[in-house]
């Protein structure tokens, strides 16, 4: 497979045999040292054809994980994005899914407990505040709500603008322009946030309250 480098242009020849198939995989570039995303998935189907597999039952059979398994949900209908977040959660030890609909999406939560949910502005032609599936998050009892991190993703935003994330009832929001170090900002929110539900937590249980 013939590659470039983004960041120097560097051409690179990487035989295809060394190449794991169907996976989003990340080398180092021999010239500038930086990274180069490899996509050895076979092309996705356009976002049209994936919603309308969602309205079908049986293309979306039950997937049963090991317990332990970190799943987090990711909404975000372009590609490239999708791709570089994905790459990211594997290198976090998640467990991705995808949907392309926001009725795909709801049916998801209601077979699985994520961990994490990340979902972009305009996802299914649906604004951030206007959005189901926020409401749906929204209206959660508080022991199931404080166990799902929920990232909001929008060009509208400040990275970790903590205001903004209160506003909107998220953990944390990012812009797509900041993609290049979401594993560092989820990092940090994330440890962040077990660190506030672990004094929380603690809290309850001294004064008899959990």
């Amino acid at each position: 497979m013939d590659v470039t480098c983004d960041s120097c242009g560097e051409g690179l020849k990487v035989p295809d045999e060394k190449l794991p198939p169907n996976q989003v995989v990340s080398i180092t570039c021999p010239k500038c040292k930086g990274k180069i995303k490899i996509d050895t998935r076979k092309p996705n189907r356009d976002i049209a054809s994936k919603k309308a597999e969602e309205f079908e039952i049986d293309s979306s059979p039950l997937e049963f994980f090991e317990e332990g398994t970190r799943l987090a949900l990711v909404l975000n209908e372009d590609e490239g994005q999708t791709n570089e977040i994905s790459l990211v959660l594997h290198e976090l030890s998640y467990k991705t899914i995808e949907a392309y609909s926001i009725q795909g999406a709801m049916g998801k939560l209601h077979l699985y407990r994520f961990d994490l949910i990340i979902l972009s502005d305009g996802f299914d032609g649906q604004s951030l505040e206007g959005s189901p599936l926020t409401h749906y998050l929204n209206h959660l009892s508080m022991s199931i709500r404080r166990k799902i991190f929920f990232v909001l993703l929008s060009d509208r935003f400040k990275t970790m603008d903590n205001m903004m994330a209160f506003t909107l009832s998220a953990n944390l929001v990012v812009n797509p322009a900041d993609l290049s170090k979401l594993r560092l900002i989820l990092n940090k929110a994330i440890l962040d946030h077990e660190k506030f539900y672990k004094i929380f937590m603690d809290i309850l249980k001294e004064t008899g309250k959990e």
